[in-house]
C-alpha cells in the first residue's frame, strides 16, 4: 500500500496535520483569492498525509482490515467536506445525492479503470477473487439504487425526496447492509477479499513496528480533524468558485468525491503497478461501500437537525448511465480475470459520465 517508508515517521506527514490545525484557525473562511488557495493545498497536503498513516497502520494490521482502515479515514473526510459545504451560504440538499452519485461512477468506473489499465500494462491478464469483487456489487448495487434511483419513484413526497420516515428507513437498510458487509469481510469470508492464491505475489512491504503504528494512527485522528476544519473553512471559496466561472451546481460533488477518493486512489494505483488488482478493488470499491453505508446516516441525522432537506433521486439519463455501469462492473467482476479492455470500456464510461455532468 505505502510508498513512504514503513520503518519511520516522515517529518513532512508529522508536521502537515499540525500545520492544517494552524491555518485552518488563522485564516478562517476568507473569499476567493490567494488565501483560498492556501487553504486548499493544505487540504490537498492533509489528505496526503492522512493517507500515509492510515496506510502504515493498515499495512500493520494487514488486509482485509487494512482496507476497512482507509475506507473509514475516506469517510471521515467526506462527511466533513459535505456538511461544511451543504451548510455554508445557501443550502444546497443536492449535495449528498451529487457526491454520491459522483462517488460511485469515479469508484466502479474511474479508479476502478485506471487501476485495470496499469496491471494490464504491466502484466496483461491480471486476477482477482470473483467472489470478493461479487460481494461489493452484492452490497453496492441495492445501495445505490434505494439512495439515488427509488426516490424518484415513491409518492409520499413530492419529487426526488424521501419523507422522513423513509429516509430513516432507507438509512437503516444502508447501515445494515454495510454493517452485514463487514461481518462476512472480516469474519466468515475474509478470505474472499485477499490475494488470489495463484496471483504473484510481488512487491511485498516490510510490516511497521507496534510503535510506529500507533504513532500513524495519532498523527492521522490529527489529519483528519485538519482536513475537517480545512473544509469548513474552505467550503465557501468551492461554492463561490463554482459560480463565478458558471459550472453546473453537481459539479461540486465531483470535486468532493475527487478530495475523498484521492487516498484510495494513489495506495490502489500503487497495488495494481504491484500486480494486486485484489487491493486496488478493496480499496476502490471498499470507499464506496463505506460511502454510502455510512454518510447516508450520518447526512440524514444532519438533515433532521438543520432541517435542511436531501434531495436524492438523479435524473432518468442518469439512471439509465447507472445501470449501464453496474451492468459493465458484473462483467468485468465476473470471471475472476481481466484485460486492457475491460479497464478502457469502464474509463469511456467514467468520461461519459463527466460529460454528462457538464450537457446534462
Amino acid at each position: 500500500m505505502a510508498s513512504a517508508p514503513t520503518d519511520r515517521i516522515p517529518k513532512h506527514t508529522a508536521v502537515l496535520p499540525f500545520v492544517g490545525l494552524v491555518v485552518a484557525v488563522a485564516l478562517g473562511s476568507p473569499e476567493l483569492g490567494m488565501m483560498s488557495l492556501v487553504l486548499a493545498a493544505a487540504l490537498i497536503a492533509n489528505v496526503v498525509a492522512a493517507v500515509h498513516h492510515a496506510e502504515v497502520v493498515a499495512i500493520r494490521v494487514g488486509e482485509p482490515y487494512g482496507s476497512l482502515i482507509l475506507a473509514l479515514s475516506v469517510t471521515v473526510i467526506e462527511v466533513g467536506l459535505i456538511v461544511s459545504i451543504m451548510l455554508s451560504g445557501e443550502p444546497k440538499p443536492a449535495l449528498l445525492r451529487d457526491t454520491v452519485h459522483a462517488v460511485v461512477m469515479l469508484v466502479l468506473h474511474g479508479l476502478a479503470g485506471i487501476c485495470i489499465v496499469i496491471a494490464a500494462l504491466k502484466h496483461r491478464t491480471v486476477e482477482f477473487r470473483v467472489e470478493g469483487t461479487s460481494a461489493f456489487l452484492a452490497v453496492l448495487l441495492p445501495m445505490a439504487v434505494l439512495v439515488l434511483v427509488v426516490p424518484n419513484h415513491v409518492i409520499s413526497a413530492p419529487g426526488p425526496y424521501y419523507t422522513l420516515l423513509q429516509l430513516g428507513f432507507v438509512s437503516l437498510a444502508c447501515l445494515g447492509l454495510y454493517a452485514a458487509f463487514l461481518f462476512i469481510q472480516t469474519h466468515w469470508h475474509k478470505d474472499y477479499f485477499l490475494l488470489a492464491a495463484d496471483a504473484p505475489q510481488t512487491g511485498s512491504l516490510p510490516r511497521p513496528s507496534a510503535r510506529i503504528a500507533l504513532i500513524s494512527f495519532a498523527l492521522l485522528v490529527v489529519a483528519l480533524l485538519a482536513v475537517v476544519l480545512l473544509a469548513k473553512a474552505l467550503a465557501p471559496s468551492i461554492a463561490g468558485g463554482v459560480a463565478v466561472v458558471g459550472a453546473p451546481v453537481a459539479i461540486i460533488g465531483v470535486i468532493i468525491a475527487a478530495i475523498v477518493l484521492l487516498p484510495e486512489t494513489a495506495a490502489a494505483m500503487r497495488a495494481a503497478a504491484r500486480n494486486r488488482l485484489q487491493s486496488s478493488l478493496n480499496l476502490a470499491l471498499g470507499s464506496v461501500v463505506a460511502c454510502i453505508g455510512l454518510s447516508v446516516p450520518v447526512l440524514a441525522v444532519v438533515s433532521y437537525m438543520t432541517g435542511v432537506p436531501l434531495q436524492l433521486g438523479i435524473s432518468d439519463g442518469s439512471s439509465v448511465l447507472l445501470m449501464l455501469g453496474f451492468a459493465v462492473a458484473m462483467i468485468t467482476y465476473g470471471t475472476g480475470s481481466t484485460t486492457l479492455l475491460a479497464g478502457i470500456v469502464h474509463l469511456v464510461l467514467f468520461a461519459t459520465y463527466i460529460f454528462s455532468v457538464f450537457a446534462p
